[in-house]
């Protein structure tokens, strides 16, 4: 069996235990990985304190040559890292392909964007004075990352960082280890200063409390669910830090009767589908407008139909399993008519075969006050409620304690407008679920703050000086 250590400071450790990695896609044990302990996140901060002060001296062309020489490699060896991923996540080849060569485009994007980052003079009101900002990495930063997309969201985290000229320390998923710490080793092989990135892994209650207290990191960066950014936070108050947090999300979808509905149920049933559901802007809760809600149940329910397992012969698009076994028991769980109060219409039971698989699942008429549409679902769920045209479905939408993202399809501009006056969410999408990486992505409420990916996520690498010469 594979056996996974941690990366500190250019070395690679052991741990005094190790944690099962699994294959969803068969429940097979595939790995164990070491879990990192409090003195291991200790060494990992040190190490990068360290290595701060050196990189973050270098110059952009410097930077840029290191990062230009880890993207090379990376793509050399795609297809194994690839490979890595499905067995680790269980993901289709087409959405591994997506979350390896996001990290690709992240390390590409942020070395041009700092280019781009300018300081800015500011007029002086009586002349005497030349003013200025200047730009300083911050030193250190600390990220955690969840399992879903083990590469994209490391690409969120470690494009910036090193773009900017910051150490890092990221907190890898011990469910997800393989593909991450292959990155490690090819990382490893590029003359950075030793310290400059670390991978731990380890279980969260040991590792983020201890990354989170600890005076070295300035800023601590999360994506992960709300309760895992809400302990982070409890544990930080040992100093002044910053935060940048990618949290849960609840995202309502409203398709009115003007809708192009065709390409709303492709749009809906594909984004929730994709990976299994477990996405953190897949779509949580479905309005339908009651003109248009049988039809939609109709076409959603044959396109739901059409999916095939993960590895199963067949022309359909694949579904791929959920994450792990107390994965499927919760989706089993939020099944049951106790949890929904509607009415399953196709899928709701775990399908005949090894791995964590779950039939794609289509609930109508379900309860809106139902814990399914309460919490994020993490899974091939799809409740869909219909509203009708004298309600305030917006309100409805906004309903929620999350705000990450929302979607709303329809033909009329005026509603398209109200859309995004009302809608409470950080990312609302009209007519097309679209993510791209030049794009602030982040949410409101308790979905938290701050924003990956675009120029917007650079400015929480750098500390901002103001000078002021006399003339």
């Amino acid at each position: 069996m594979k056996q996974i250590k941690n990366f500190i400071a250019n070395m690679w450790c052991s741990g005094e235990s190790s944690i099962d990695v699994h294959n969803p896609a068969s429940g097979e044990v595939i790995a164990c990985v070491a879990a990192a302990t409090e003195a291991d996140v200790m060494r990992a901060l040190e190490g990068a304190e360290s290595a701060a002060k050196i990189y973050g001296e270098y110059s952009i062309n410097q930077r840029k040559a290191l990062i230009d020489a880890l993207t090379v490699q990376l793509k050399t060896h795609e297809s194994e890292i690839t490979d890595l991923l499905i067995q680790e996540t269980g993901k289709t080849r087409e959405i591994a392909s997506y979350d390896f060569n996001m990290l690709v485009d992240c390390l590409g994007y942020y070395i041009e964007e700092v280019k781009r980052h300018y300081g800015e003079t500011i007029p002086d009101y009586d002349g005497g004075h030349f003013n200025f900002l200047s730009y300083r990495p911050i030193g250190v930063v600390a990220g955690v990352l969840t399992w879903n997309f083990p590469l994209l969201n490391l690409g969120y985290k470690l494009g910036p960082a090193l773009a900017s000229g910051c150490a890092s320390v990221m907190k890898i998923s011990d469910r997800t280890p393989l593909a991450s710490m292959r990155v490690a080793e090819i990382i490893d092989s590029i003359s950075f200063p030793s310290g400059t990135v670390n991978f731990l892994c380890g279980r969260g209650r040991e590792v983020i409390p201890a990354l989170a207290k600890s005076p070295v990191p300035r800023l601590l960066t999360m994506i992960g669910s709300t309760h895992a950014g809400k302990k982070m936070i409890e544990a930080s108050p040992t100093t002044v830090k910053r935060f940048s947090l990618e949290l849960g999300g609840d995202a309502p979808v409203l398709v009115f009767k003007d809708a192009d509905l065709d390409a709303a149920v492709a749009d809906i049933v594909g984004l929730k589908l994709a990976n299994a559901g477990q996405i953190c802007v897949a779509p949580n809760r479905i309005f339908v407008q009651e003109a248009i809600y049988g039809t939609f149940i109709e076409k959603a329910k044959d396109l739901m139909e059409s999916y095939r397992l993960l590895g199963e012969d067949g022309d359909g698009p694949e579904l791929s399993p959920v994450c792990t076994e107390a994965s499927l028991q919760q989706m089993l769980e939020f099944c049951d008519p106790k949890m929904h109060g509607g009415t399953i219409v196709t899928g709701g039971k775990r399908a005949n075969c090894a791995g964590y698989f779950l039939e794609p699942t289509l609930i109508k008429d379900v309860d809106r006050g139902a814990k399914l549409t309460c919490e994020e679902i993490f899974g091939p769920i799809m409740p869909v409620m219909p509203f009708n045209e004298n309600e305030d479905i917006f309100a409805a939408a906004n309903d929620t304690v999350y705000g990450l993202s929302a979607y709303v399809y329809t033909q009329s501009l005026s509603c398209a407008l109200e859309a995004e006056k009302r809608l409470e969410f950080g990312n609302i999408l009209i007519n097309e679920a679209y993510y791209s990486l030049q794009l602030p992505h982040g949410g409101l409420k308790q979905s938290g703050f701050g924003k990956d990916v675009s120029r917007l996520a650079l400015d929480d690498y750098y500390d901002i000086k103001r000078i002021s010469i006399k003339r």
